[in-house]
């Protein structure tokens, strides 16, 4: 049991961080970021190339990441998203956009890595053993660490500087935060940034321990979705319970299933179906309509 813990634990810190960037960008901007799988991998990919063919230290990798992510998430929400949340009244229109950046970005990752599975070495050697009850090698505890301070530091920024207090604001009524001063636009931009930089965050902290392929982008955005509709829509607490209860539940169907095939998602599919008919707002979210 402790170690179905150990690992769920594990695997929610960085499946939250996951959807706290696509859950930013969908309370910012209502826009369900497609891509953000695809952000994730390109993020994996400057990671390695920083650090196996650079030869720079991997949190030289982590901060190139961070930054190659922010300025293609503010590119794409000025010069994609931007224009066509202003020209088209129809909601379809952003999801189509997302979608084809989801594409590009498969193609342009195709054309700069290629397609064949990369990785970097592990930053820690060594094996964690409590006791046989737990036994998690000190790399993966250090990337959930890690995981976990990067959450913590969302929270602080949006909680208490200014650029986050003006996000929040945006996100609980868009136009009464206009009426106020705060800029739309400019906030818009930061957010979707944001969102984009903690995608490339984890696609960089993960390439460590997974390693990183061009085909990982589509599952990782239907993780995200499904962290977001577990916790609620546009709810950062909400995303962080998602992220973990997903984790978890992997862990428990990984182990528990395991003796019956490779049925552990066809499960979690199941109960989320379930748990949807019940309440389709998440736990978090508020009702539709």
């Amino acid at each position: 049991m402790e170690q179905i813990l150990a690992n769920g634990f594990y695997l929610g810190a960085q499946y939250a961080l996951i959807a706290l960037g696509l859950t930013l960008i969908f309370s910012l901007m209502n826009v369900l970021n497609f891509a953000h799988g695809q952000m994730y991998v390109f993020g994996g990919f400057v990671t390695y190339t920083v650090v196996a063919q650079l030869g720079l230290p991997f949190i030289v990798g982590l901060f190139a990441s961070a930054i190659i992510l922010a300025i293609m998430g503010a590119l794409i929400e000025v010069y994609l998203f931007r224009p066509v949340i202003r020209k088209s009244k129809r909601e379809e229109s952003t999801m189509l956009l997302a979608a084809g950046i989801a594409f590009f970005l498969d193609a342009a990752i195709l054309l700069l890595f290629g397609e064949k599975q990369r990785g970097v070495p592990k930053i820690v050697d060594g094996v964690f053993n409590w006791d046989m009850r737990i036994i998690m090698p000190y790399d993966r505890i250090l990337i959930g660490v890690l995981a976990i301070a990067l959450i913590a530091g969302f929270i602080a920024f949006m909680q208490y500087s200014k650029a986050g207090r003006a996000m929040r604001a945006l996100a609980q009524d868009r136009v009464a935060a206009q009426l106020m001063g705060v800029d739309v636009d400019r906030y818009s931009m930061i957010g979707f940034a944001l969102g984009a930089m903690l995608a490339g965050l984890v696609g960089g902290l993960l390439v460590t321990i997974t390693g990183i392929n061009l085909g990982m982008g589509g599952p990782t955005s239907i993780k995200a979705f499904m962290m977001i509709m577990i916790g609620g829509a546009g709810v950062i607490s909400g995303a962080i319970a998602g992220g973990f209860i997903l984790g978890m539940m992997e862990s428990v169907g990984l182990t528990m299933l395991a003796a019956y095939g490779d049925i552990t998602y066809l499960a979690i599919f199941a109960s989320l179906m379930v748990f949807l008919a019940f309440r389709p707002q998440g736990l978090m979210g508020k009702p539709w309509g």
